[in-house]
């Protein structure tokens, strides 16, 4: 049997107030982009993403979302993405928007490039810091930036390798 093949969209959700972002579930971001797939592609986009589309993981406090959908839809659901303006979320409606940083074919390749990107970010900060306790804080926090072992916490995926096919025999 031969598995099906999955992309990982990591994407950060940009909100004006960020104490917004604390209101944001999985189910809810999942939902959002269901209904902006299927108000950009119509029927047949709800039944591509339909299909084998997850949040694999939601971090609240920094906005990060991974998304798993099949190889074969993942561009049509990275196209409606700009078009999501707000989440319906705990019974409140938070406006944002969602940003594609990194599309790949493994949670792990994903992982990578989101310590990268936080270190780019991080250094991007240092300047502009008002003293030199901020300067500081920020330089630990570089210094700590790598994760040990090479795995995030709650980011795991039984199926790392994305170029090999598997049979049962």
């Amino acid at each position: 049997m031969v598995r099906v093949k999955s992309r990982y969209l990591l994407c950060e959700v940009n909100v004006p107030d960020r104490s917004r972002l604390l209101l944001l579930d999985d189910r809810a971001v999942a939902a959002a982009v269901r209904e902006a797939v299927a108000r950009i592609h119509g029927d047949y986009g709800a039944a591509l993403c339909s299909s084998g589309f997850t949040v694999k993981y939601l971090n609240a406090h920094t906005g990060i979302v991974f998304l798993r959908l099949p190889k074969r839809s993942y561009r049509l659901l990275w196209s409606a993405l700009p078009f999501i303006s707000s989440i319906e979320a705990r019974g409140q409606k938070v406006s944002c928007f969602l940003s594609c940083l990194h599309v790949g074919g493994t949670i792990r390749t994903c992982q990578k490039f989101l310590i990268q990107y936080n270190k780019q970010q991080l250094h991007r900060m240092l300047p502009k810091c008002k003293n030199p306790e901020e300067e500081q804080k920020i330089r630990r926090a570089i210094l700590n930036c790598s994760v040990p072992g090479g795995n995030m916490e709650g980011l795991e995926d039984e199926d790392d390798d994305d170029d090999e096919e598997e049979e049962e025999e």
